[in-house]
């Protein structure tokens, strides 16, 4: 039963996390309290976390939706690194976000990132590529780290420019991603003077 539960929430925390996200955000922006001194180290994570935004969605063609999908396993570009890349730019950007914020928001950023995607997201994606690619997942799954690289050896890397890269992706899919990091990293800024 507990299984059950587990699954339905993970379920809906995937269905749910753009809202999920944006709640994130707003509690973040009503705890800020911009540090001068942490704002260009916050802003780098957030231009570092949309820049591998655009490199991973370009190496992808689905990613947006309500449903896990996927046609083909994503093995090259930053997922040749990690395997959320997406993620792990989401987690940069709200990191960036949070440090420029302050230590509270911070700490509440990293325990709500540990818990969507760690714990909730991750893990239901998981699943369904283990499902849908067997072996290869699990492969692949053993050659490269969740979140974090495992290595970076010249085998490792080969797979880095293997695969094919589609920037027209960043037209159709990403103009609202940085539409919200842009107006995201204005509004924590502008808590510098309210």
């Amino acid at each position: 039963m507990e299984n059950d539960a587990l699954q339905k929430l993970r379920v809906w925390a995937f269905r749910q996390r753009g809202g999920i996200w944006t709640a994130l955000f707003v509690v973040i922006l009503a705890l800020a309290r911009p540090l001068p001194g942490r704002i260009v180290p916050g802003l780098i994570l957030v231009i570092l976390g949309q820049l591998l935004r655009f490199w991973g969605v370009g190496c992808i063609t689905l990613y947006r939706g309500e449903e896990v999908k996927a046609q083909r396993l994503a093995t090259w570009g930053p997922y040749a690194l990690v395997r959320n890349p997406l993620y792990v730019a989401n987690g940069l950007l709200g990191l960036g976000w949070a440090w420029m914020s302050g230590n509270v928001p911070t700490v509440v950023f990293l325990a709500a990132f540990y818990v969507l995607y760690g714990v909730l997201i991750v893990p239901h994606e998981e699943a369904f590529l283990a499902r849908k690619f067997g072996r290869e997942y699990e492969d692949y799954k053993k050659r490269v780290g969740r979140f974090v690289p495992k290595n970076f050896s010249r085998e490792a890397l080969s797979h880095v420019g293997a695969g094919g890269y589609d920037a027209s992706i960043l037209l159709k899919s990403e103009i609202h991603s940085l539409l919200v990091t842009v107006v995201g990293t204005a509004l924590i800024l502008s808590r510098l003077w309210w």
